[in-house]
């Protein structure tokens, strides 16, 4: 009797989804983008997950932070379809019974985001693919309502610094440690598998594979790793993990990888030769100038809590399809810095309440 409480309650237990349709009168030539990740891809105005009263995602300015997919919703939203903004998801021990009973497991956990995001804060390479919070076949099983939207679609694969971050230290002192290599092995091996198990469902499907950056360069490392040889180390040790991600694309039909480090790097520099920060900060416009430097104010790289801040964020959104439309030939309009601006303005020059 307690085992057929426990499924009857499980095929009972509500999503948040209700009557949502899947695509509200969605453009017809408009290219389906889900999104598989961490911290770097979940919205920063979901506030199921950052309560209003939370610090997080820009603190008080949190209503005008947005992070890069809530930037492509607004500026490029009617050619590229992230899915309608829900309250979606359950908790990853309830998602992972329904599978063992054979229902769906939806998203987890519970998250207010666009349908196709399933990237959510903490995610690791253990995450795309296995465990409570796996990302992959749930975006594939919802991908399966629809396989004909998805033969335009496109996936973005953007995780692994949760999984790298950590071993700074290590990679510091010997880049070619086991430990390190292992984790490459590993994670590369994590996203192989999400590549295959999309495209075999979906063959027509791109698939963008994201690198990782450099955590050394977050200011709040400035002060460590500050020789020649601990950077050239820690470079060294980057540079792998990112080749490993970049084989996978190569030879790989609608594939594709985007250097996230070369991105970074060519805007905020990283460390010189000494090991000391270098050309910490970018001028956009003829007004506007990011430093590397963590603050809720959109004039820092970083929020506050370290994610990257609203006008890095729209940066990278504006690469980004440039970058799709270059590697894939998709029919996407280029985002020109005049419009990205144009976007920004009331962002960045937003006059700030009194006590905020």
């Amino acid at each position: 009797m307690g085992g057929l409480v426990a499924v009857l309650t499980l095929t009972m237990w509500s999503d948040g989804m209700g009557s949502v349709p899947k695509n509200p009168n969605p453009s017809p030539a408009s290219i389906p983008l889900a999104v598989l990740g961490d911290s770097n891809s979940q919205a920063y105005q979901d506030y199921k997950w950052f309560p209003a009263a939370s610090n997080e995602r820009g603190g008080p300015l949190r209503a005008r932070t947005f992070q890069w997919t809530e930037v492509l919703a607004r500026v490029r939203g009617q050619e590229l379809d992230l899915g309608p903004w829900v309250r979606w998801g359950r908790p990853g021990v309830v998602a992972r019974a329904r599978e063992w009973i054979g229902l769906s497991g939806g998203r987890a956990p519970e998250k207010e985001d666009y349908l196709y995001n399933f990237a959510n804060s903490g995610a690791a390479c253990k995450n795309l693919m296995g465990g409570r919070f796996r990302q992959g076949p749930r975006l594939v099983e919802l991908m399966n309502e629809d396989p004909e939207r998805w033969t335009r679609g496109v996936v973005v694969i953007r995780i692994g610094v949760n999984s790298w971050a950590g071993l700074l230290d290590l990679q510091a002192a010997d880049p070619t440690a086991p430990e390190l290599s292992t984790t490459i092995a590993y994670c590369a091996g994590e996203i192989r598998k999400a590549v295959e198990m999309i495209h075999a469902s979906h063959p027509s499907t791109r698939i963008l594979l994201v690198g990782i950056p450099n955590d050394a360069d977050d200011p709040a490392n400035f002060d460590r790793w500050r020789s020649a040889r601990e950077t050239t180390r820690i470079r060294t040790a980057l540079d792998n993990f990112n080749s490993a991600i970049r084989d996978i694309a190569a030879g790989r039909p609608r594939v594709a990888f985007f250097d996230d480090a070369a991105w970074f790097e060519s805007r905020w520099g990283t460390r010189d030769a000494s090991g000391n920060p270098s050309g910490t900060s970018f001028a956009f416009g003829p007004t506007l100038r990011i430093t590397n430097t963590a603050g809720d104010e959109p004039n820092n790289l970083l929020l506050g809590d370290h994610h990257v801040g609203v006008v890095a964020n729209a940066l990278w959104a504006q690469t980004l399809v440039a970058h799709l439309k270059e590697v894939f030939g998709l029919p996407l309009t280029p985002v020109s810095d005049e419009e990205l601006l144009r976007f920004l303005d009331p962002l960045v020059n937003a006059p700030t309440a009194p006590g905020s």
